[in-house]
């Protein structure tokens, strides 16, 4: 039996497991949050210091946690920039999240290389307020001093992996890091440093994109470490997702990603063309509006929680009386309706009444991402399975109403580490290459999650007239829409 290990730094904390190389059977995990202050008014900081990863890598690695350990894989938070100096150090602290303030960047990329359809060829991806790319934008243009001093771009698991190597010269990342930069390519599989240049003002080193079985190097101790990966990425390959797959998530904001032996070029920008973390295509469509659409509901009638919530939908029939909400509470990404807002429609007396109201909350939100998945769906995505994913995947109206409205079998996993467990078995796929016991083109075959598997049944019928519902009040109100 080998030992490998998975590392997944994530915006608030580091969580590693330590797994079975064969089976991925987890074998032991440690946690520590990130050392980071809160800026004022709360949230999550826009600039953080990457020494606090190292920090709570650190902490979270403690008690002889990685003893045995034979190789690491690591997975980091996706749309974050390290820029870097000419002699590796950092030039200012790192860009991390989806940072408000490059929302005029954003709008400047999209103009100087002419319009969204520009971009979605180039790079399979417009230019959002998150992304490195649009970071880039900003950083030249508010501080421009340190884009000057800026030689080197890395993001936070191309750091990472780096400094577990000894900070050598040759840099790495892999294709699904590479792909959500925006001046990367997953149909070319190629850099466009001219977008760089576009973005920063001028050119910069770049990691080398590796394969995914590839191994980034070998640390003084003589720990394998592999390519590493995004955090979506890493979650998609813990899960075991493969050809047939979507997964659903429910956050705030909604994301439907599913697996595709080709990249896909979207002229309207509505998908995001990343690559994954097994040689294939994962692309993305997300919405502005999912769990957010039920907490203003709560509120709006009283209740105290999501649970109460559910409980009061599940009075309610499917179709709520008639009830549809397009849940656009914040605009909407998809369908492209940026200055929108929400429109609850088909009020009649017997309607209004509070359970319809929150039936209504779920059957929009789940309509709302089961457009998403529609639009995979019409450019040739296979799907034949949902997995669902988030706290709220386990709220009993969201898994009454799923299958029926998704027109599919839905598997809620149990919540797990998968972005950790996925880097792990990147890790066992590395160490088996280099031992010459796996093949680079196939990952080894890890037990799956363990799961919750909800089919549709009898309310295929039901759920279809739903969805029809909800589309016709769509169409109405924004005509050609999606």
């Amino acid at each position: 039996m080998g030992i490998v290990a998975g590392l997944d730094s994530s915006p608030d904390f580091t969580r590693i497991v330590v797994c079975d190389s064969d089976t991925g059977a987890v074998l032991r995990q440690g946690y520590a949050p990130h050392p980071l202050e809160s800026p004022e008014g709360g949230g999550r900081p826009a600039d953080v210091d990457p020494q606090a990863w190292l920090l709570s890598l650190g902490e979270a690695a403690g008690g002889g946690l990685l003893e045995g350990v034979q190789a690491i894989g690591v997975s980091a938070q996706a749309n974050s920039v390290v820029p870097l100096d000419a002699q590796g150090n950092t030039v200012r602290p790192a860009m991390v999240g989806g940072d408000k303030r490059s929302q005029v960047a954003a709008a400047d990329l999209i103009d100087a290389l002419g319009g969204r359809e520009a971009w979605a060829q180039a790079v399979g991806s417009v230019p959002q307020t998150g992304q490195p790319v649009t970071k880039l934008r900003w950083l030249a243009r508010s501080e421009p001093e340190a884009a000057a001093r800026t030689a080197v771009l890395l993001q936070a698991h191309d750091w990472l992996v780096w400094q577990l190597l000894g900070r050598p010269v040759r840099r790495t990342t892999d294709r699904g890091g590479a792909s959500g930069t925006g001046y990367w390519s997953a149909a070319t599989g190629g850099y466009r440093p001219d977008l760089v240049e576009l973005a920063l003002g001028h050119q910069a080193i770049l990691p080398e994109v590796i394969g995914p079985a590839d191994a980034a190097g070998t640390t003084p101790e003589g720990l394998l470490i592999s390519a590493g990966t995004g955090e979506t990425q890493a979650a998609a390959f813990g899960l075991g997702i493969g050809l047939g797959d979507a997964v659903v998530s429910l956050g705030a904001s909604g994301s439907v990603m599913a697996v595709h032996p080709e990249a896909l070029v979207d002229q309207y920008g509505m998908i995001t063309s990343l690559a994954d973390a097994t040689g294939m295509h994962l692309p993305v469509v997300t919405t502005l509006n999912a769990v957010r659409a039920l907490r203003g509901t709560a509120e709006l009638l009283g209740v105290p929680d999501l649970e109460s919530l559910s409980e009061l939908a599940m009075k309610s029939t499917p179709g709520s009386h008639g009830l549809v909400l397009l849940p656009y509470l914040e605009g909407e990404r998809t369908p492209n309706l940026p200055h929108t807002a929400g429109t609850l429609a088909g009020l009649r007396r017997e309607s209004m009444r509070p359970e319809h109201l929150a039936r209504a909350a779920f059957e929009g939100m789940l309509c709302g991402l089961a457009d998403a998945l529609d639009v995979l769906r019409g450019r040739g995505v296979d799907v034949r399975r949902v997995f669902l994913l988030g706290a709220a995947a386990e709220l009993p109206a969201v898994q009454a109403a799923a299958p029926a409205l998704f027109g599919t079998q839905v598997v809620v996993p149990q919540p797990a580490d998968y972005a950790a467990i996925g880097s792990a078995r990147q890790a066992a796929w590395a160490l088996g290459v280099s031992q010459g016991t796996l093949d680079p083109r196939t990952p080894p075959v890890w037990q799956g999650a363990v799961a919750q598997v909800l089919e549709p049944g009898a309310e295929l019928a039901v759920g279809q007239a739903v969805r029809q519902q909800y589309v016709s009040v769509r169409e109405q109100t924004h005509p050609g829409a999606l």
